[in-house]
C-alpha cells in the first residue's frame, strides 16, 4: 500500500470501533426465547457479530429454518430499539485515532451491518459524529457484507477509487468484503477471529487494536 496515495479509511463498526456484544447477546436470546427456541451462549452469539441477522439465526441452530428468519429479525430489532445504543461502548482510543487521521487529511467512513441510525446515535453520544463523512448501515443496502455494495457506495460518496481506500475490520466477513471490492485490508484483532484465519487474505497489516492505525499510516 502506498500511503502517499491514500485518501480515505473506511471502518467496520462492531469489534473494530466499538463493542456492542452485550446488546447483541441480549437481542439474540430475547428473539430466540420469544420464538420458543433455545438460548445460546455468549461465546456463540459473539461469533456471529458482523453477519446479517438472517445468517446469524441460521448459524446459531442446526434446526433453525429459513422460514423463521424474518421473525427472528423482527424480534431482534424490537429488542435492539431498547438496549443496543446504551449497551454499545466505543473503544476509548477511537477519538484520538480519528483526530490523528483527520490531521493527515484523510476522509473517514463506516460500512457495517448494524443499522445506520444506531451507529450515528453512538457517535453522537460520544461527540464524534462529525468525524465520519459517510456511514453505511445494514438498512442502507440490499446486499449485506461481504457483498461489496455498501463499500462501493461509501467509496463513491467519498469521491475516491478503491485503490486509494483502506478498509479496516476484525472478521473474515470484513476480509472477504475487502477482497471482493479490491480494497487493501487492515485487520484489527479486537474481535473474536484468530490472527491466522486472515492469512489467505494477505492484509496490509494485522494490528492488535485500532490505536495502532495512525502509526501504521505515518
Amino acid at each position: 500500500m502506498n500511503t502517499a496515495e491514500l485518501q480515505s479509511v473506511i471502518f467496520d463498526f462492531d469489534y473494530t470501533l466499538a463493542d456492542s456484544s452485550q446488546g447483541v447477546v441480549e437481542c439474540i436470546n430475547f428473539a430466540l426465547q420469544t420464538m420458543g427456541l433455545d438460548c445460546v451462549s455468549e461465546e456463540a452469539a459473539c461469533r456471529t457479530i458482523g453477519l446479517s441477522l438472517a445468517e446469524t439465526f441460521l448459524t446459531l441452530g442446526e434446526h433453525h429454518v429459513p422460514e423463521r428468519c424474518h421473525e427472528f429479525h423482527q424480534l431482534f430489532v424490537q429488542r435492539a430499539e431498547d438496549v443496543m445504543v446504551q449497551s454499545t461502548v466505543l473503544y476509548e482510543t477511537v477519538p484520538a485515532m480519528v483526530e490523528s487521521l483527520h490531521e493527515r487529511g484523510l476522509r473517514l467512513g463506516i460500512v457495517s451491518t448494524k443499522y445506520r441510525r444506531r451507529i450515528n446515535d453512538v457517535l453522537k453520544r460520544e461527540s464524534l459524529l462529525h468525524g465520519f463523512q459517510v456511514v453505511i448501515g445494514g438498512d442502507d443496502v440490499e446486499q449485506h457484507k461481504p457483498h461489496p455494495q455498501g463499500l462501493f457506495e461509501a467509496i463513491e460518496r467519498l469521491e475516491c477509487s478503491p485503490a486509494s481506500v483502506l478498509y479496516v475490520g476484525d472478521s473474515i466477513v470484513d476480509a472477504e468484503l475487502a477482497k471482493r471490492a479490491g480494497v487493501p485490508l487492515v485487520v484489527v484483532l479486537s474481535g473474536v477471529t484468530p490472527r491466522d484465519h486472515f492469512d489467505s487474505y494477505s492484509p496490509v497489516a494485522v494490528l492488535e487494536n485500532i490505536s495502532q492505525l495512525p502509526k501504521l499510516l505515518s
